[in-house]
Formats: structure tokens, C-alpha cells, sequence
């Protein structure tokens, strides 16, 4: 019997960047299906509501039925057992991620046996974060080169 692989993916803040959207679809070609969960904090600053994320996620994968998108609160872990995701994605920039992700995967596999994926975003999407993306727009700056093909911020 195969198993079904169902990653999730909660690296996704505003907006949604070229980085982000590189780790979907690399996780894509190694589970069958990906979610990509939008943590619920009102604490977190963010540029844009939820429901506008949730807009602009959904928009960008509506031709692809292997990606999902929901919202959560609390820890990941917690959300990941309740979808039965297989794995935690996270996504990397640069190596000096790479030991803060280290701890929480581990932290994450100790709470709930749930295993975490780190991939590294290829080097032409890394240099630029969406809070680096965020600040530019905040300046009134055009980020479109940072963003997925197609996607626009109205």
C-alpha cells in the first residue's frame, strides 16, 4: 500500500514570494499534496488581512488541486497531526537558518513524532524575504520582480 505524502507548508507571510513559491513547488515533486497553512496571530504586523493572503495564495495555485490553503492557530505541530500531514516544510535561506529550523524540527518531532523537510530556496530567489518584500512596499517601492509570475497587489 503507498502511502500518501501530504507536506505542510507554513512559511507563507505577505506577500507571497518567488522564495515561497519555489519551496511549494520543489515539495510538490516530493508529496502528493501540500498545504500551505497561514498561522493566525493578531500580534504578527502584517501588510495585508488574512482574507487578502488567503485571496492571493488561493489565486496562485487555483490550477493546481495537489495545493491546499488553510488557516490555523496555535503550534504547527498541533496543525500538522490535524490534517494528517506527513511532514513540516520549511524553507531556507541561507545556512544561518539552518540551525534555528534544526531545533524546531526537532521540537517538532518530539511533540507529535512529526518529521520536518528543510529545502533550501535556490539562490536567485533567496536574497529577498517577504518581510524585506513587505518594507519595500511600505516605502511605496515596486516589488513585482519578487513576486510569483501573475500576481498582482491591488
Amino acid at each position: 500500500m503507498k502511502i500518501k505524502h501530504k507536506a505542510l507548508f507554513t512559511g507563507t507571510f505577505d506577500p507571497f514570494t518567488k522564495g515561497h513559491q519555489n519551496i511549494v513547488e520543489r515539495s510538490l515533486n516530493l508529496m502528493d499534496e501540500v498545504v500551505i497553512g497561514i498561522g493566525v496571530n493578531d500580534s504578527k504586523r502584517c501588510l495585508f488581512s488574512l482574507e487578502k493572503r488567503l485571496q492571493m495564495i488561493t489565486k496562485l495555485y487555483e490550477n493546481e488541486p495537489r495545493v491546499k490553503v488553510a488557516t490555523y492557530q496555535g503550534l504547527t505541530a498541533d496543525f500538522a497531526k490535524e490534517i494528517n500531514a506527513t511532514c513540516i516544510v520549511r524553507g531556507l535561506r541561507c545556512v544561518k537558518d539552518f540551525e534555528y529550523e534544526e531545533s524546531m524540527a526537532d521540537i517538532n518531532r518530539r511533540l507529535n513524532g512529526i518529521e520536518t523537510l528543510l529545502l533550501f530556496t535556490f539562490p536567485q530567489f533567496s536574497s529577498v524575504s517577504s518581510s524585506i518584500v513587505r518594507e519595500l512596499i511600505g516605502y511605496g517601492k515596486d516589488v513585482s520582480e519578487f513576486l510569483p509570475d501573475g500576481m498582482k497587489l491591488d
